[in-house]
């Protein structure tokens, strides 16, 4: 069934509304920043028709099995402690919120949106449609009061940034990703609202909703993890972060500075070669080449250096596989990647989870696209807990000082939503 709608955002935000009910959803909207690789502006999958939950040990084989039982649309998420399966890692901080480290689902309703028309599918169109359009938009300001804290004193995080150069200067590592969580407890928000408001302040091609059961995902996040068109696989690293300017003037003052910087420029080459490696255990012998580097994008909160890496895919690599051989991802890892991976796990001081992750969908066609979580508010109804990461890149030319404003700056939009 195809529709058209005059209002795409009511429709979209009664969706939204309607499919919270459900204990499966994912919400997938790129926000009219659709490029060569999109398929849609925006995905919803809603009510799970079978599912699969897994965590590190046999998890891809797991889903290699599901997907062969379901070659439809699936919609879910890979958790970064994947790398405890896929490495000799391990991931020994507390978990607070209680997802499983990879969770899909086959959608009792999907409803996909290009331009304005919706297609909706499932076994009763006319039903969701209706249910959809007939939905109450409820704006809640169930918010205030959140007391926010952080697992790292300021000193505490310059401090780790320095002994992280100092492995840097030794040489045991290049680059790596440092992450630091804030965190509620017992706080109580009404999720949908809370994505309404930040997919409104932050609207970012890769912003996502998803929910399993008493846990959300609330995702802001302006980075494609790995995409599959046909036989080629697509990755658009993120490294390079800069403040949008007050005015034109400063805005272009700015971007021309990120866009010269040294030590942005290094750490975007480094992951680009790390991606680039990534991708030669799934490409046909030659095809891997970087098809845009440091290219400068520009979104309502930063502008962010992107840069785009593509190869075949070899024949004898399954969609699945090719996702395995890449994750984590190389922008929230590091590199070398398992030694940058240790040294997190040493010097932070919260389990990541879902973030730096991804959340996207396998089609009909067995083309994929995985975002990469980050700019996202993680949030556990049943135990009242709230938490987000932010991160940035640590290089022997990072100033601990700057990059730690930089985590800031990236969790700007997210401590707006939260009254912060």
């Amino acid at each position: 069934m195809i529709k058209a709608v005059d209002d795409l955002q009511i429709f979209k935000q009664k969706a939204l509304h309607w499919a919270s009910s459900f204990d499966a959803v994912c919400y997938l909207d790129s926000n009219g920043f659709n490029d060569s690789y999109s398929k849609f502006n925006t995905l919803i999958a809603i009510g799970a028709k079978d599912e699969i939950t897994a965590n590190a040990g046999n998890a891809f084989e797991e889903l290699t099995t599901f997907r062969q039982k379901h070659p439809g649309w699936i919609t879910g998420f890979f958790g970064y402690d994947l790398k405890n399966e896929i490495e000799d890692l391990s991931s020994n901080h507390p978990d607070h919120l209680h997802f499983p480290d990879l969770y899909f689902f086959i959608p009792q309703y999907l409803i996909i949106i290009t331009e304005n028309e919706i297609e909706i599918i499932a076994d009763d169109e006319e039903y969701v449609f209706n249910a959809i359009t007939q939905q109450a938009l409820v704006q809640s300001d169930q918010i205030a009061g959140i007391k926010l804290q952080t697992r790292f004193s300021k000193t505490e995080y310059l401090n780790a940034a320095k002994s992280i150069k100092a492995h840097i200067t030794r040489g045991d590592i290049y680059v790596t990703n440092f992450c630091q969580e804030f965190f509620a407890n017992d706080a109580s928000i009404d999720p949908v609202s809370a994505f309404v408001q930040l997919n409104q302040i932050s609207p970012n091609p890769f912003a996502s909703f998803f929910k399993w059961k008493d846990n959300y995902i609330l995702c802001a996040s302006p980075e494609r993890f790995l995409a599959k068109r046909g036989n080629k696989l697509i990755s658009q690293p993120i490294k390079g972060t800069a403040k949008r300017g007050k005015n034109e003037a400063e805005d272009k003052a700015i971007k021309h500075e990120l866009r010269n910087n040294t030590k942005e420029l290094q750490e975007n080459v480094m992951i680009v070669d790390l991606v680039r490696n990534d991708l030669t255990r799934s490409a046909k012998q030659g095809t891997v080449k970087t098809e845009d580097l440091f290219n400068i994008r520009s979104f309502k909160q930063l502008h962010q250096m992107i840069s785009t890496v593509v190869c075949e895919l070899r024949d004898d690599v399954s969609p699945v596989q090719a996702i395995k051989n890449t994750f984590p991802m190389g922008s929230m890892t590091g590199a070398p990647k398992i030694s940058a991976m240790q040294l997190m796990e040493q010097y932070e001081q919260s389990r990541r989870g879902v973030y730096s992750g991804a959340i996207g969908y396998f089609s009909p066609d067995n083309d994929f696209d995985f975002n990469v979580v980050i700019r996202s508010l993680l949030y556990n109804a049943a135990e009242k807990y709230i938490s987000f990461h932010t991160g940035s890149a640590i290089t022997y030319h990072a100033d601990p000082e700057k990059e730690y404003e930089e985590c800031l700056l990236k969790a700007k939009a997210i401590m707006e939503v939260l009254g912060q």
